[in-house]
Parts: C-alpha cells; sequence; structure tokens
C-alpha cells in the first residue's frame, strides 16, 4: 500500500525490515507481507480473525527513558485487560541493529480498533493481520488531506 505520510522513509523501511516476535509457548516471528502459518493457527486455535503488535514505546519514534516507556507499556497492558483483550508479549526487533521495543501481540482487535490503540499510543504505525495471517504495515500519521 503507497500513501504519503509524515513519517520519514527510513523509519518505514526499519518498520518494514524489523522482526515482530511472539514471544510464550511458541514462539512466532513475524515479518510485514509475509503469511504466517504459526499465526494463522494461532488465530484458528483462539477463535479470532485479526490480531494487531502494538507497543507504547518511544512516542512518534522519539526515544524516551526506559523509566518512561515502561509506564507507558504498562498503562497499554492495563488498558488491553480493561478491554478484555487476550495479549502475548513479544518485541520487535530490528535485525541489523538490535534496536527493540517490547510489544503485545493483541488477539482478536479489528482493525479500526487497532488503529485508534495505535494513536492514543501516540505510534507512527501499528502491524495488523487479518484472517489471510499476512502482517501487514498500517501508518497512522499521513499526509495533509488524507
Amino acid at each position: 500500500m503507497t500513501t504519503s505520510s509524515n513519517i520519514d522513509p527510513a523509519t518505514i523501511r526499519a518498520y518494514r525490515e524489523t522482526h515482530y516476535c511472539v514471544e510464550g509457548k511458541a514462539p512466532i516471528t513475524l515479518r510485514v507481507g509475509q503469511r504466517n502459518e504459526a499465526l494463522a493457527a494461532l488465530h484458528e486455535a483462539t477463535g479470532v480473525q485479526s490480531s494487531a503488535f502494538v507497543t507504547a514505546w518511544n512516542p512518534f519514534s522519539q526515544n524516551c527513558d526506559d523509566d518512561s516507556n515502561a509506564r507507558r507499556q504498562k498503562a497499554l497492558a492495563d488498558e488491553l485487560a480493561n478491554l478484555g483483550f487476550k495479549v502475548i508479549e513479544g518485541v520487535g526487533r530490528h535485525p541489523i541493529d538490535e534496536w527493540g521495543e517490547p510489544s503485545f501481540l493483541v488477539l482478536g482487535i479489528s482493525l479500526e480498533a487497532a488503529k485508534e490503540l495505535g494513536a492514543r499510543c501516540e505510534q507512527n504505525a501499528i502491524i495488523w493481520a487479518g484472517a489471510d495471517a499476512v502482517p501487514e504495515l498500517v501508518l497512522l500519521r499521513r499526509g495533509r488531506g488524507e
């Protein structure tokens, strides 16, 4: 999907290159644009049609201190629990520079709800996968007039 965005192209490229690692009993590594059989099986096993990989770390890709990021992530965890979502902890990790951010795979969340959640967490983008289990990069900060 090609759209104009307020996000630096290098940042978008980094998002596309990142490995979105779902932890837990059966670890899964999600890659943008690549169908993931393990994610499809997880969707089926949990009775959901979709999921999103989200974080509250480093709003708008601006580095924050660890304490601030931890508070933001705890608030996100609390919100997801209050909304009743089943989540699995994970980390978004860039394969070259080892940059990483703690994240959550949120099971059963709609695209619109995931976008709203990402916006509330002041994120540039989220990773969302529908019934096809193909993770896609969803940019949240568009160019003017979009």
